[in-house]
């Protein structure tokens, strides 16, 4: 995978990985560029084992993480360190994130001013998804913030 994470990229990683269904077997998702990172360890290693009453699921790349059976949300540290954005940006358990609702599927949510950048994917079915951000915040604010939202 490049290192430029495109929208459709990101909608492939999204739809081999909702489509895991049933049973709580490993997750299979795609390491972002970056997952390598020692700040990609700190804040994997800091991710909660349940999430808004989710169990974890054990997934077979290296920094992300899974929960809930059938797949709700899933975490991938590493990803591409997003710039200058139209997308609406909001805060969340101290995190500024970018927010990305274009898929009806699934809600897309980006660290933005941290590198490396960490993605969680949400199912459109959770109804309060700023409840998993503001979980997951704790370990993404692992990586120091160097921008915040305007």
């Amino acid at each position: 995978m490049s290192r430029r994470v495109t929208a459709g990229a990101a909608a492939i990683v999204v739809a081999t990985a909702l489509g895991v269904s049933g049973c709580a077997s490993t997750v299979h998702l795609d390491p972002a560029p970056d997952a390598g990172t020692v700040a990609c360890a700190a804040v994997t290693v800091r991710l909660p084992g349940e999430l808004e009453g989710l169990a974890s699921r054990d997934t077979d790349a290296q920094a992300t993480a899974a929960w809930g059976a059938p797949l709700t949300v899933f975490v991938r540290c590493g990803v591409r360190v997003p710039q200058v954005s139209a997308l609406p940006c909001s805060t969340f358990g101290g995190v500024d994130w970018l927010i990305d609702t274009s898929d009806e599927r699934y809600l897309r949510a980006v660290s933005y001013g941290r590198a490396p950048a960490v993605e969680v994917v949400i199912d459109s079915s959770v109804p309060a998804p700023g409840a998993d951000l503001d979980a997951l915040a704790g370990a993404v604010r692992q990586v120091p913030a160097t921008k915040h939202c305007l």
